[in-house]
């Protein structure tokens, strides 16, 4: 049984979820559907962005799995005072997030990180996401996780995936 922080809130929040373990660790949003047997367009890519300048200010935005971000969408939702945004790198998502890559998920996140969830993830039956570790993910209901990730919903998916 592999317990995480992750599986630890839903538990301790009596949220239901269904644990899906992999047979190897899982880097890709194509990797973890097949290990999972679930369709990559009710995955949950969770993408630690950073702003460009030294201000070291981070914000997680989350698009289904078919989706490309759309990094202006987000810095527009932000406010005028968030500058160009880039992905975040390996040591610093681990030092921020507390996950490593792999078992990057929305949930459990220090609170000056917002979370922005595109609005698309909302309309899926069930969403899948990481359990904190790189061997399971959670299958859940997106309202659940939408409510527990504290996540705005807006549109920040790029407009040909949708």
């Amino acid at each position: 049984m592999i317990a995480t922080k992750v599986t630890k809130l839903l538990d301790d929040q009596n949220v239901p979820y269904t644990l899906l373990p992999h047979s190897e660790p899982v880097f890709t949003v194509e990797t973890a559907a097949a290990q999972r047997g679930v369709v990559k367009e009710e995955m949950v890519k969770s993408i630690l962005l950073r702003e460009k300048s030294g201000s070291r200010r981070y914000v997680m935005a989350c698009v289904l799995g078919d989706a490309r971000l759309d990094y202006k969408a987000v810095r527009a939702f932000l406010g005028g005072d968030w500058k160009r945004l880039t992905f975040a790198r390996g040591e610093e998502i681990e030092n921020v997030t507390g996950y490593v890559m792999g078992a990057v998920n929305p949930l459990c996140l220090p609170a000056d990180v917002p979370v922005v969830f595109d609005v698309a993830i909302a309309q899926c039956q069930n969403v899948n996401i990481s359990s904190g570790d790189p061997m399971a993910g959670i299958e859940m209901k997106p309202g659940d996780l939408i409510r527990l990730a504290g996540a705005q919903l807006v549109t920040i998916a790029e407009a040909q995936n949708r």
